[in-house]
Formats: structure tokens, C-alpha cells, sequence
């Protein structure tokens, strides 16, 4: 844990930065392929749409001794029309229908539990009509809409209408990809899934907010300066809030998988799987979204405001001229030792000279001497005149 939080103070220092604005490429790209899976499972499959929106009948047989087939085959028989049958692991089945009359669901009712040696009262049987249905998925649109001209609304006084075009991208990407995972899978859409899939958005949009706020933070009189560009600062308050981010969509995705597994794989409650996966599928799609997707594409607007331009214009001279002088500097430091260099080569040359004769008749201590010349423990020796070293 404590290399974590060193981890994401460097990030929020500036010490340690990932460039996730300049990469948008690669996350565009795998959003791309999400989105294509997404949309062509819902497409080709379709939504697996609950009793609930389509209409019909639904009987819950309690401990039924009777396999999918026969009950399936018993209800097929009667009503003339697909039925659905799941068990669920604590023994319960479910049988759903098309819409009946109470006489027929009754009648079904009775034959189901002597199929399943269950008495017919002991089934609890839930009629649903197709306009019932159909008004529930009404109000879940509605629902939405209302949602998302707010959002609209909101981030536009808030922050600025760029900002809101990016966190509505973002909330478009989660909810196709979560309605993509539900078509691909089969899972089936009740009035849970939809309570799920309006608290995703709302969680997804928050965890993208605590991001703009960092970038609105940022980037506040940045048209000022010639430092930092509009993206270099929107990148570093993605890295000061990436941490930040992480860490909360684990705590939140915790007791979910816990509600997933334990709630609906081990007790059964389908109920709760429904409103679970939504919620678990739809934060990690979040949390993705406001990193890899919400900031790139604001940056991307805000590039093409002409302040912003000049701005980086002006960031790019600025470099531009800084690593010219240090090239310039550092191109006279190497004249000045070049100089300091020539007048000492001849010198060093003749020494070369004369210790390459001298190592071929030297003693075990002149050569330990010489090593000592060499390592530079000692002066070399002023330049003698040719007419003495002859």
C-alpha cells in the first residue's frame, strides 16, 4: 500500500507522468473494437428483455422435482407459445410464458406442480400484460433523457460546453458497452438492470467530473504563460487523479463482485444479479472512460481554439530557443577544453613516445611509476626541446 501511495504522490508531483492525452490513438482504437462487439450483439442477439418489459406469465415452482425439459414441454403444450425455463442453484425453477388469462395461468399453474410434485397453490404465479411492459421501458427512456439534458446543462455552467461534449462521449461509451455485455452474454434486462444502468451513469459521470475539475484547475489562465501547453496540463491532472480513480472504483467494485458471486451464484437471487452485473460492468466501463476517453476528447476540442493554438506556438518557440542555447553553450564549453587540449597533445605525444621505449628496458619499479604517471597521481613532465631529447 505504501508503494501505491508513493506511486501517486510522484504522479500528483509531476515527478513520474504517463502520457494519456498524447496516446489517444491507442485508446481510441480499443474502444473501437469494444464498441464494434457491443453493437453487433446487440444487433444480431438483442437484448434478452425480462418478463417485465415484453409481458407475460411468470410462475416460481419452489423445490421442483421436475427437469427443465418437462417443465418447458408442460407449458408449451398449454399455452402455444415459447416459454423460458431457468432453475436457479437452490432448487427453484422458474417458468415464463406469453401473456394469459387468470383461468390459464391457473390451469398451467395445477399442471406444472403435478409435473413437479408441488402442490398448484404453493406456485406463485405474476401476470404481466405487453402494456404494462411497455410503459415501464417508456419511463426507463424517459428517465434517461431527463438524466443526460441535466448532465448537459450542469457541466456546461459548471465547467464549459467542451467539457460537457466529453463526459456525455464518455457516458455514451458506458452505455453501450454495458448493453453490449448484457446482448453478448444473454443476461436477462429487468427494471433492476435499468436502476443499474442510470446509477453506472451517474457514478461513471462523477468519477469523470473529479477529473475535469483537476483539468479546470490546471488550466486556469494557462493562455498566460509559454510553459505548458493545454494538453501537457489536462495529462497531468489525469495523472494526479488516476490514483485516485483506481483506488475507487476498487472499493466500489468489491462489495458488487461480492453481491454477484455470493448474492446470485451461491443464494440464487436473480434478482440481484441483474441489478449487480449492470452496476459492475458499468464502473469499470466509468473509470476507463473518464482516464482514457473523456480528457482525450476535451483536449482535442480545446486544440482547436485559436488561444490554445497560439499557445502552443509559443511553447514549441520557447523550447525551440532553450535547446538552441544549450546547444550553443555546450558547443563553446567543448571549444574552450579543445584549447585547453592542444597545447598539452604535444607534449603528451612526446611522452608516449619515449614511455614506449622505455617500458622495453625499464626495471618492475620504473614501470610501477609509470602506471602512477598515467593514472594522473603525478604531473607530466614539461616538454622537453628536441635537441635535449636527442
Amino acid at each position: 500500500m505504501s508503494g501505491i501511495t508513493g506511486i501517486g504522490q510522484r504522479l500528483y508531483r509531476g515527478e513520474v507522468s504517463y502520457d494519456f492525452v498524447g496516446r489517444w490513438k491507442r485508446w481510441y482504437v480499443i474502444s473501437a473494437i469494444i464498441l464494434l462487439v457491443a453493437i453487433g450483439s446487440l444487433a444480431f442477439r438483442g437484448l434478452n428483455l425480462g418478463i417485465e418489459f415484453r409481458g407475460g406469465a411468470d410462475f416460481a415452482i419452489p423445490s421442483a422435482t421436475c427437469s427443465v425439459a418437462e417443465a418447458r414441454d408442460v407449458a408449451e403444450a398449454e399455452t402455444g407459445g415459447q416459454t423460458i425455463v431457468t432453475v436457479a442453484t437452490s432448487g427453484n425453477m422458474r417458468v415464463q410464458t406469453i401473456p394469459l388469462t387468470s383461468d390459464e395461468s391457473i390451469a398451467l399453474a395445477d399442471s406444472l406442480g403435478a409435473v413437479c410434485g408441488v402442490a398448484g397453490s404453493d406456485i406463485t404465479v405474476q401476470v404481466v400484460g405487453p402494456t404494462w411492459g411497455a410503459e415501464i421501458s417508456s419511463k426507463a427512456l424517459q428517465g434517461l433523457g431527463i438524466f443526460l439534458v441535466l448532465v448537459t446543462i450542469f457541466l456546461s455552467i459548471y465547467f464549459e460546453w467542451r467539457m460537457a461534449v466529453g463526459a456525455l462521449v464518455a457516458l455514451a461509451h458506458d452505455l453501450v458497452i454495458t448493453l453490449g455485455i448484457y446482448a453478448l452474454f444473454g443476461l436477462e434486462v429487468t427494471p433492476a438492470t435499468a436502476i443499474g444502468v442510470l446509477t453506472i451513469l451517474a457514478y461513471s459521470l462523477y468519477d469523470t467530473v473529479v477529473v475535469y475539475d483537476k483539468v479546470k484547475e490546471n488550466t486556469r489562465g494557462i493562455a498566460g504563460q509559454s510553459v505548458m501547453t493545454y494538453d501537457e496540463a489536462a495529462n497531468l491532472a489525469v495523472n494526479q487523479t488516476v490514483v485516485r480513480s483506481i483506488n475507487t472504483s476498487i472499493t466500489s467494485l468489491l462489495p458488487v463482485l461480492a453481491i454477484i458471486i455470493v448474492g446470485a451464484g451461491l443464494l440464487g437471487a436473480g434478482t440481484l444479479l441483474d441489478l449487480a452485473v449492470a452496476l459492475a460492468v458499468g464502473m469499470a466501463a466509468g473509470t476507463y472512460s473518464s482516464i482514457f476517453i473523456a480528457t482525450p476528447v476535451l483536449a482535442q476540442l480545446k486544440r482547436q481554439q485559436p488561444e490554445m493554438k497560439a499557445l502552443a506556438a509559443r511553447v514549441q518557440a520557447r523550447r525551440k530557443q532553450a535547446a538552441k542555447t544549450a546547444s550553443s553553450s555546450a558547443k563553446m564549453s567543448n571549444d574552450d577544453a579543445d584549447d585547453d587540449a592542444e597545447g598539452s597533445s604535444d607534449s603528451q605525444s612526446g611522452a608516449k613516445a619515449t614511455q614506449q621505449t622505455s617500458q622495453q628496458t625499464a626495471s618492475p619499479e620504473e614501470l610501477r611509476e609509470l602506471a602512477r604517471i598515467q593514472s594522473g597521481d603525478r604531473q607530466q613532465p614539461k616538454r622537453q626541446s628536441r635537441r635535449k631529447r636527442r
